[in-house]
């Protein structure tokens, strides 16, 4: 494989990623042990929200209710593209641009562990939780949900709702392929972050301010962390990049 083509060995990559979405989970899980302020702290940013006059989260949802069809629509979006589509992203980079992969994960795994770190330490009841946001659990009245009754649910933490990662890996995958990518069309990858916060909103599974702090965690990321540069080659063809030299060490955010 030539200096042009190099990528980081697969089998490392995959067991770091495995590794990663692990720490990930365990991280998420230690969450429910640490939710007595949970409700206190979602009436604190539901006030706050109001104070800074942002728009009512219920106008969006209010689109969604039109319709059964468009509120599962909804919902499905919410349980399916989450990691289908962020892993979608890494695996093209990764086989396409090897330099901006090493990069979009370091990224990623900087802005998801500053989240875990926010989840443990400010607990925070989703919308559809807080009965003073009048705000309906579509997925639970329409379907498809992922997740259960909250005391009984041993899967997922869902006492996580600031930051959204749904929002910030959403968002990420677009800053990445724009980057990556050299095409006119590139930035209708807008869309997909532009898209899940209608859809994290409109369910009542994330206030507005949770999206707001995942874009400023991924904002300190990438002023951390550059991305590389593209040729002129590479924009022109869509070919792949090298990997520089700190790429192949694997160091930095992701390890």
């Amino acid at each position: 494989m030539t200096a042009r083509t190099a990528r980081p060995p697969l089998l490392r990559e995959l067991l770091l990623v495995a590794g990663l979405f692990l720490v990930y989970k365990a991280g998420r899980l230690l969450g429910p042990d640490h939710t007595d302020g949970a409700f206190p702290n979602a009436h604190r940013v539901w006030d706050l929200e109001r104070a800074l006059r942002l728009p009512d989260e219920g106008a969006v949802q209010s689109l969604l209710l039109h319709g059964e069809t468009l509120a599962q629509l909804a919902n499905t979006y919410y349980a399916t593209v989450h990691f289908p589509a962020t892993a979608a992203f890494l695996v093209w980079l990764y086989l396409r641009r090897p330099a901006h992969y090493v990069w979009a994960r370091r990224v990623l795994a900087t802005v998801t562990a500053a989240a875990l770190v926010v989840h443990l330490v400010f607990p925070l009841a989703p919308p559809r939780m807080l009965t003073a946001t009048g705000l309906m659990d579509t997925a639970r009245v329409f379907g498809p949900s992922v997740y259960g009754p909250p005391e009984s649910d041993q899967l997922s933490n869902q006492f996580a709702a600031m930051p959204s990662l749904h929002f910030g890996w959403a968002l990420m995958l677009a800053v990445g392929l724009i980057v990556a990518t050299g095409s006119r069309l590139r930035w209708l990858w807008l869309l997909h972050p532009a898209l899940t916060l209608l859809v994290i909103v409109g369910t009542a599974n994330h206030y507005w301010l949770d999206a707001l702090v995942a874009a400023v965690l991924l904002t300190l990321a990438l002023a951390v962390i550059h991305a590389p540069r593209r040729t002129a080659t590479t924009v022109g063809r869509g070919g792949r990049e090298p990997v520089p030299a700190e790429g192949r060490g694997l160091v930095g955010a992701g390890r």
